[in-house]
């Protein structure tokens, strides 16, 4: 928050901030008798002014709420910073706003007479209500907010900014576009105005009931989701199963056999250390591991425990130590010398540390690596990363150390305003301005069903990332020895989404190159939860497959095939290859040393 920032000093006029430094938080000073003077282009006050308007266009961008990233520090501050580069470089390149003046006019006086051409995207769902075709000065104001939207891309691109400036503008001049559209404000809004009409107000006050709810119990953000209907254990995460082991950082379940044979060699799902498990357990139909079993994959899950302060210490070997031991569990109760593992997001990365650490080992556990949405190598820039700097990792780093943990609630304002008109302000408009209660859906019940990062963990996490240390051999040491990617010669499945904006497909093609062994790259049209959760229910599902790895994800993306159905199918005869001799499926699980404890989901998922 801004409130965490230390305040700097004002920016001298000889020594203008450049376009990566964080504006200035300091008050201004009292007003001088020519205050209300023009100032002079390049002094001080000029400097000045043009940097408390950033900040006071980030503010209303919803910038305090974004509050701090908890991967890389990101806040009102660098918002505005954003902003600053924008006004900067447009000063600095006049010509760009002095050919954009007779456009606009010309544009303007056509918005103004009803015979501007503009409209919205067909995607663009915020403005299909007829009245905004209908109603000449509701058209008018659609025109002129996508008209001014319109000119600053093509003002942001003429200004030849370096790549990573130009994603920070853009994503900073967005956050302010999406704020201020018209259909954000209950004035502007004509079909929320139409149903407080017809409800008498009882719309509005409804939606100042939602609005006092979300400020008391959600962080001041909209609710994106009625959890009401849903329950862990109830009619999510309820793959039948047991656990079979607990530590103090883990459970490993195990699931009952649906087939009358089963591989010989067992899945072992090490999921993220930042959510919770169930994203492949959703309700029946929807699950992943229901899936799984009915593919005949003997399968196993470890289930992280919600950490607490007590556990700030908690890292990567922590959570390796509790992996390792639930693998050689897994071999115990399935009697085979070793399993094949996966893992998705950060539950990817721990994978791939533990087939990292098994390579380099006598006893070798681990026969192939299954990776969902894991990006190992930043080759590219995912947006989450756009503001990344070694003051923004380190602001990052203090805020998880006061108290021990990251909150989950902060990661999930982070990915709800890397789409801002989606995740925010389309929840805005339904729960507050219609007076409509949030939907009821099994992802978003589990999105909200926030966990917690441990602070070592976190701060690891964010020194993978900035350092890119899973690229570059040595660079990492796990359980005391150094992570090495190319040593892990087992072979390896990688599925990304083709629309993820979180781990960006081309990043993650990159494991495919960095790898020893053999890898199968598998491209699903999908974004990064959608890609995990693939059921096969949806008949609009496709994916691409390349039986080959070239160097290049576009020479890749060019030779692939386009599959219909979900990518599941793929993976599961790719798992079932892997998964050994068929055995008959045990009707009793566990065995003599680890007995079933309780029934699954288990006890650490519901903390």
């Amino acid at each position: 928050m801004a409130s965490s920032e230390a305040k700097e000093a004002k920016p001298e006029a000889d020594a203008p901030a450049t376009p990566d430094e964080s504006v200035s938080t300091e008050e201004p000073a009292p007003e001088s008798a020519h205050a209300h003077d023009e100032p002079e282009f390049g002094s001080p006050e000029a400097h000045f002014m043009l940097h408390d308007l950033a900040h006071r266009a980030a503010e209303l961008a919803g910038g305090v709420g974004v509050g701090p990233s908890p991967f890389v520090g990101y806040g009102p501050r660098d918002a505005a910073g954003g902003l600053l580069t924008l006004g900067r470089y447009s000063i600095r390149k006049p010509l760009a706003l002095i050919e954009a003046a007779p456009r606009a006019a010309t544009q303007l006086a056509r918005i103004g007479t009803g015979r501007s051409e503009v409209a919205p995207e067909k995607s663009d769902r915020r403005f299909r209500d007829p009245a905004w075709q209908e109603r000449r000065l509701y058209k008018a104001l659609m025109q002129l907010y996508l008209y001014v939207g319109q000119e600053l891309d093509e003002l942001i691109e003429g200004l030849e900014l370096s790549e990573l400036d130009t994603e920070r503008v853009e994503f900073v001049v967005g956050l302010v576009r999406e704020a201020v559209a018209p259909t954000n404000n209950i004035l502007t809004n004509p079909a929320a105005l139409r149903r407080a009409r017809e409800t008498k107000g009882r719309s509005l006050a409804k939606g100042f009931g939602h609005l006092v709810h979300d400020v008391r119990h959600n962080h001041g953000m909209p609710s994106q989701v009625n959890r009401k209907p849903y329950k862990v254990g109830v009619n999510m995460a309820v793959t039948p199963g047991a656990v079979v082991f607990r530590n103090d950082v883990c459970e490993l379940i195990q699931y009952t056999p649906q087939t009358a044979t089963v591989g010989s060699r067992p899945l072992v799902v090490v999921p993220p250390q930042v959510n919770k498990y169930y994203a492949l357990d959703l309700a029946p139909g929807r699950s992943g591991y229901e899936y799984l079993v009915s593919q005949g994959i003997q399968l196993f899950g470890i289930s992280w425990r919600n950490p607490t302060a007590k556990e700030r210490n908690w890292s990567f070997d922590t959570y390796s130590e509790a992996a390792l031991e639930a693998i050689d569990v897994a071999r115990d109760i399935s009697r085979s010398p070793d399993v094949n593992i996966m893992g998705g997001c950060a539950g990817g990365m721990q994978a791939m540390m533990l087939a990292s650490l098994d390579a380099q080992r006598e006893d070798k556990a681990i026969n192939s690596v299954s990776l969902l949405v894991t990006l190992l190598d930043n080759v590219v820039d995912a947006e989450i990363l756009m503001f990344a700097s070694p003051r923004t990792v380190k602001l990052a780093k203090l805020q998880s150390s006061l108290v021990g943990y990251l909150d989950g609630w902060r990661m999930a304002q982070v990915f709800a305003w890397l789409r801002p008109n989606e995740l925010v302000w389309n929840y805005w408009v339904n729960n507050y301005l219609m007076g409509q209660d949030p939907p009821s859906f099994d992802i978003l019940a589990w999105n909200a069903d926030t966990t917690r990062l441990p602070a070592k963990l976190h701060h690891q996490l964010l020194d993978v990332v900035a350092e890119n240390q899973l690229a570059e051999p040595g660079k990492l040491e796990v359980l005391g020895t150094p992570f090495d990617i190319s040593k892990v010669t087992v072979d390896c499945y990688v599925a990304a989404g083709s629309t993820d904006h979180i781990t960006p497909w081309v990043g993650c093609y990159s494991t495919t190159q960095m790898v020893g062994g053999k890898a199968q790259f598998v491209l699903p049209a999908s974004g990064h939860v959608q890609t995990l959760i693939a059921d096969t229910s949806n008949t609009r599902s496709h994916y691409y497959t390349n039986p080959e790895t070239p160097a290049t994800p576009q020479e890749w993306r060019e030779g692939a095939t386009d599959n219909q159905g979900s990518w599941w199918e793929h993976w599961a005869v790719w798992l079932n290859e892997r998964s050994g001799t068929r055995k008959k499926a045990r009707k009793t699980l566990g065995n003599k040393r680890y007995q079933p404890m309780e029934a699954a989901p288990g006890t650490y998922i519901l903390g």
